[in-house]
C-alpha cells in the first residue's frame, strides 16, 4: 500500500500522473505539440477518474479494469512528437 491507500487506488493514481507527468517541451516550438499531447492524455484520465468516481456511471468495470483500460490508452499516446527538455540532442549536445 501507498499512504495507506488500497493497491489499486494507487496504481490508479499512479497511471494518471504517468498521464499528467511527461517532458517539458524543449523550445517554444515544441509547445503546440506538447500541449496537443498532455490534452489527449489528461482526457483519458479524467475519463478514467469519472469511470470511478461518478456514482451514475452504468459501465463501471471495476478499478482495475479502469486502470489497465487508462494505461492501454496512454500507449495510444505516448509523449512524442516534440523534443522534450533535457533530452540529449544527436551528437550528445543538451537543448
Amino acid at each position: 500500500m501507498t499512504h495507506n491507500l488500497p493497491e489499486p487506488v494507487a496504481d490508479l493514481l499512479r497511471a494518471v500522473l504517468e498521464a499528467l507527468d511527461i517532458p517539458y517541451p524543449a523550445t517554444v516550438g515544441d509547445s503546440e505539440a506538447h500541449a496537443r499531447v498532455l490534452t489527449d492524455r489528461a482526457m483519458h484520465a479524467v475519463i478514467a477518474l469519472h469511470d470511478i468516481l461518478d456514482e451514475g456511471v452504468a459501465r463501471h468495470l471495476g478499478i482495475e479494469w479502469t486502470t489497465a483500460h487508462l494505461r492501454k490508452r496512454l500507449a495510444e499516446h505516448p509523449p512524442t512528437g516534440y523534443r522534450a527538455a533535457g533530452i540529449p540532442r544527436p551528437g550528445g549536445e543538451r537543448p
